[in-house]
């Protein structure tokens, strides 16, 4: 195994780390949410599950098929009672996801893995829809 392509499997895991801790977030915000705008931010967070488990299976499945184990590694996330804080934490990790993909898309490309690279875009695209929509509850938020 290349070094290179070492370095891209142990940066898919880490991002599969962050799509599992994004997953337990969403669960666990969607309980937590309170107050009149509850079922909103209950459905909002529910309905990003699918889509963030859907990047863990991609990515799990791509690291098996270049040679490396998936981890299974939760990290931590932060918990809060407060809803803005909820969607500053879930702003935060969108970012934060973004500009990891971004740099495994590098990666991807200094690994020959085209195919990984153009997946990883797809991936960026979802990624920034999710970052955009919180944006879009916050902007007015008071």
């Amino acid at each position: 195994m290349t070094d290179s392509l070492k370095t891209l499997i142990d940066g898919l895991n880490e991002d599969l780390a962050a799509e599992y801790q994004a997953v337990v977030m969403y669960r666990t915000y969607a309980a937590l949410t309170s107050g009149p705008l509850r079922q909103d931010l209950r459905s909002f967070f529910e309905k990003e599950i699918p889509d963030e488990l859907g990047h863990a299976t991609f990515l799990a499945d791509k690291i098996v098929a270049l040679g490396g184990t998936p981890t299974s590694t939760v990290p931590p996330i932060a918990t809060t009672d407060d809803n803005r804080q909820m969607l500053e934490n879930a702003l935060e990790a969108e970012v934060d996801t973004i500009a990891r993909y971004t740099r495994r898309l590098q990666q991807a490309e200094a690994a020959g893995e085209i195919a990984v690279k153009v997946q990883l875009e797809d991936l960026v695209v979802d990624e920034s829809r999710h970052r955009d929509d919180i944006r879009r509850i916050l902007k007015d938020w008071r």
